[in-house]
Order: structure tokens, then sequence, then C-alpha cells
């Protein structure tokens, strides 16, 4: 996947110094959408590394099936 191909600390660290530039307030509004764009691109790869470890710890458990959202009728 291409978005893996930085870390997930990489991406978290420049998430957070996207969000101070933001919080900063000091940017033109031309910096400020480019920043915002910047920031979802790298929350939407932290997301992704974050779901891909809980796939690989759920797929690791003992006796782990797919979920099943079907409820009992007890």
């Amino acid at each position: 996947m291409a978005a893996k191909e930085i870390s997930y600390e990489s991406a978290r660290d420049e998430l957070a110094e996207v969000v101070a530039k933001l919080e900063g307030g000091a940017t033109s509004l031309e910096e400020s959408l480019t920043l915002w764009e910047r920031g979802e691109a790298l929350a939407k790869i932290c997301q992704e590394w974050l779901d891909g470890a809980r796939n690989k710890l759920e797929a690791a458990r003992p006796g782990s099936a797919a979920p099943s959202n079907e409820e009992s009728d007890e």
C-alpha cells in the first residue's frame, strides 16, 4: 500500500506539527488549506496503520474467527 511508505510514528509526529501550526493561527488561508489537506492525508495513513495492527492482533488470537454481528436468540 503506497500510503504506508511513511511509518506510523513519522506520520503521527508530522500530524502533530501540522495541528500545532494550524492552532497557532499565524498562517495564511492558502497555507492553512494546504496544511489541512496534509493533515487529512496523515490522519488517514495513521488510521491505516492502526487498522492493520488491529487486524493482525485479531488474527493472531487463539480461536479467532471472522467477527459475527449476529445476536444469539437466548
